[in-house]
């Protein structure tokens, strides 16, 4: 995830995210961990993507990990979400991976393909990592082929943010259960009485593609490539490219020229799908009242919703695994450590942590409920393991849909262009 989920996601970081340098970071070097020091004391790197604000908290939990496990010295690197994979896709190339990393779920396949990941099994069999107090079972999402290739840090889970005032000016309700036919008569509502278009653009959305397509019965992945066809995916860009031409959905001109900021924070949109823990961006961008709505179902009832996770995943080729194992397990489980992080990653993935960290904030407050409501109900299905070459389907996915969004190719050439793309990506 993302004004697409992955747009956004790539966006913010890219707007908000600095050099190691610039925070006086320490640099990224060796191969796999440092050597053992005379006094026992070993070294290993850990590296993530992220901003400013989420390197100067994660910095905060290794200072609270140092000191408890005072033989373990952790060195750190980060970059924005786009320059950290081409890095490591050069580290892992050249077997000189980092210890521990953040992680996602469409690369797990893409570097356990490679040999690069460590399946943490073997430490969770040692005691050196636990898998117990996990919320809703978040941690199958790092399972994949009876491995355990990654731990999540927090979950999160796609969501509709709205314009609450617009929404509520329109004197619409969006409730659990709501159909699509009755979120776009609702965009058209918007769009005729208050003048502003209903949506940011659903039908780039990767991500909300895949929970139709759950809700149908189908799935964008399977475990070993496209879980859908050229009917439908023509269906799906069609349908949107003709509410795009109707005016419900914003301009993509119109789009780009706000960016980084969102259409529906600058007031062009009602409403915008996307990962809920990225909810904080509209308060902060905007100054109306934002909200997180039910995403819209086929049948009234299954939203095709799952929980979703950063990671964090280890080396194959660490020299360190039990204390890499050591160091996740905190990041996981330590209390002290979830309330520096906060929602940064997601909600908390641990109970531990989950109680530990009590938000003050109304919009933490409102994500946390979110997904406490959409546990609640019923409708949360286990993710589908992406396989290998994942990551560049979703690029393709969202490059051919912007341009498609755009006039610059027709629907039907879109869609066969991404077919062709996305089967060359899944073959490599």
């Amino acid at each position: 995830m993302q004004k697409n989920g992955n747009v956004e996601r790539r966006t913010i970081l890219k707007a908000a995210g600095a050099s190691a340098a610039v925070l006086g970071l320490a640099a990224t070097t060796g191969c796999g961990g440092d050597s053992d020091s005379g006094d026992g004391t070993v070294t290993i790197r850990y590296a993530w993507w992220g901003a400013e604000e989420r390197a100067k908290r994660i910095n905060q939990t290794i200072a609270l990990f140092e000191k408890k496990y005072p033989k373990i010295k952790v060195k750190t690197d980060f970059q924005d979400y786009v320059a950290f994979w081409e890095k490591f896709q050069t580290q892992a190339a050249g077997g000189n991976p980092p210890d521990v990393f953040q992680n996602a779920v469409a690369y797990l396949r893409k570097y356990d393909k490679r040999g690069i990941l460590l399946d943490l099994k073997s430490q969770i069999d040692a005691g050196n990592l636990s898998l117990d107090g996990f919320r809703a079972g978040v941690e199958k999402v790092g399972q994949v082929d009876g491995k355990q290739l990654g731990i999540p840090v927090g979950s999160n889970t796609m969501s509709l943010v709205i314009d609450q005032k617009v929404f509520d000016k329109a004197g619409i309700k969006p409730e659990q259960g709501w159909t699509w036919d009755e979120y776009f008569k609702a965009l058209k509502k918007i769009h005729d009485t208050e003048k502003i278009s209903g949506d940011t653009g659903y039908f780039g959305v990767m991500y909300l593609y895949d929970l139709y397509l759950r809700q149908n019965g189908k799935a964008f992945f399977t475990e070993d490539g496209l879980g859908f066809d050229e009917a439908d995916l023509t269906e799906w860009w069609a349908d949107g490219y003709n509410r795009l031409k109707a005016g419900i959905i914003t301009d993509p001109k119109k789009i780009q020229q706000l960016r980084p900021k969102s259409a529906l924070a600058s007031g062009d949109a009602a409403s915008e799908f996307t990962w809920d823990n990225f909810a904080v961006r509209y308060s902060t961008e905007g100054d109306s009242t934002y909200a997180l709505a039910p995403i819209p179902t086929t049948d009234g009832k299954q939203t095709g919703q799952y929980l979703a996770s950063l990671m964090l995943s280890a080396s194959a080729r660490t020299e360190h695994p039990k204390e890499v194992a050591q160091f996740i397990d905190f990041m996981v489980h330590d209390p002290e450590a979830a309330k520096i992080m906060g929602y940064d990653r997601g909600i908390l993935a641990t109970t531990e942590q989950f109680d530990a960290f009590k938000p003050t904030d109304p919009v933490s407050k409102e994500i946390a409920q979110y997904e406490e409501d959409t546990s609640a109900a019923g409708v949360l299905g286990a993710i589908t393991p992406h396989p290998s070459g994942a990551d560049t389907v979703e690029a393709t996915f969202l490059r051919i849909a912007d341009d498609m969004s755009q006039g610059k190719t027709k629907v039907a050439d879109a869609v066969k262009q991404f077919f062709s793309e996305a089967k060359a990506a899944l073959a490599a």
